[in-house]
């Protein structure tokens, strides 16, 4: 399936119907007087989070959804049916945005998380309503409301525990494909993957969500390479898992360029928990390897653990640091939000 995460649409809520009118005739009732019915709603237009897709790719194909009209109202005090509303099935963490894809409406963040995003007409009065003690035969109805329209921007941002992050071809597609079931495209050359993708590994018990994004280079927040419009799924995750491939000559280079990239992005991603690795120590020596963890502890003043996904050495010891790490933030998240609830 082809992975899209933007889409445009344009979306019209139903017409309500018009109310009708008529007057009841009935062989020796001579004064029927007025039965014309309201006309129905008119059908609204809703967004829902679901489990079982994860692209926007359907709303390229289709871009345009009208619910239906309410129906018309009819003699003998018959209302017109409501018209049918539409449900538009979309990825959870799928945010909409107005028409200028800056302005956000709703960020459906949860499974099964409905809301009303054009709501539909209102249905005329047939002339049976505006029968009075003044007025005992009413010749006008109302016409039913317009529906609402309007362009609106989906955008997804996939929701991950962690975000693999690094330049291009420092393995973390590998990795990626090494702890879970996902299959990534793994070559040796330079932005093998185009689009982001999701894995779902267990350790000791844990589930972790993780997801791996094309590689970053310098200037991808000016667009160079691919760019950085895919940073925007790692907005959601705890926890990053910094790459460093052991095969790069200047890895404080290689460290830095992808710092600058993310606090060039902003949106909080700078401010996320990272794990920094070096990656890929299966293509050197064990005292190069030591060397360049060095070097990368004194740039970046934090641990830098060393594993392989091609002989599995550390795996688990960094799926495990993630799983505490992630653990320990949702408790900090917990407690947080249980002391605002008391504040309030």
């Amino acid at each position: 399936m082809k992975f899209l995460d933007q889409a445009k649409i344009y979306i019209r809520s139903g017409k309500g119907g018009a109310g009708c009118i008529s007057f009841h005739r009935e062989k020796y009732l001579e004064y029927g007087g007025p039965d014309g019915g309201d006309g129905g709603r008119g059908g609204d237009v809703w967004a829902e989070a679901v489990s079982n897709i994860n692209t926007l790719i359907d709303y390229r194909s289709q871009q345009h959804y009208r619910a239906q009209a309410g129906g018309h109202g009819k003699g003998r005090k018959r209302h017109g049916a409501k018209g049918h509303d539409i449900i538009l099935k979309i990825p959870i963490g799928t945010q909409i945005l107005e028409s200028d894809n800056k302005t956000l409406i709703y960020d459906l963040s949860e499974e099964g998380k409905r809301v009303l995003i054009a709501r539909g007409g209102n249905g005329g009065f047939g002339n049976a309503h505006f029968k009075t003690s003044n007025n005992q035969a009413p010749c006008h109805a109302n016409l039913g409301l317009e529906g609402h329209e309007r362009m609106i921007w989906l955008r997804l941002k996939l929701i991950a525990d962690v975000g693999l992050v690094g330049l291009a071809n420092v393995g973390k597609s590998t990795f990626l494909a090494t702890v879970s079931s996902a299959k990534p495209k793994i070559t040796d050359y330079p932005f093998t993957t185009l689009y982001p993708h999701l894995g779902v590994t267990k350790i000791e018990g844990r589930r972790l969500v993780i997801v791996d994004v094309p590689g970053l280079v310098e200037g991808s927040h000016q667009g160079m390479g691919i760019g950085n419009r895919f940073l925007g799924h790692l907005e959601r995750t705890k926890v990053l898992l910094h790459l460093v491939s052991a095969s790069e000559e200047d890895v404080i280079t290689a460290y830095q360029t992808v710092r600058s990239e993310i606090d060039a992005y902003m949106h909080g991603l700078s401010k996320k928990s990272e794990i920094l690795a070096l990656s890929q120590i299966d293509l050197i020596d064990e005292k190069q390897q030591k060397q360049k963890q060095a070097e990368l502890e004194k740039i970046s003043r934090t641990p830098v653990l060393l594993f392989s996904s091609i002989t599995h050495q550390n795996v688990k010891h960094i799926l495990q640091m993630i799983a505490d790490q992630v653990e320990e933030l949702e408790i900090t998240d917990s407690r947080w939000q249980h002391t605002n609830l008391d504040k309030t």
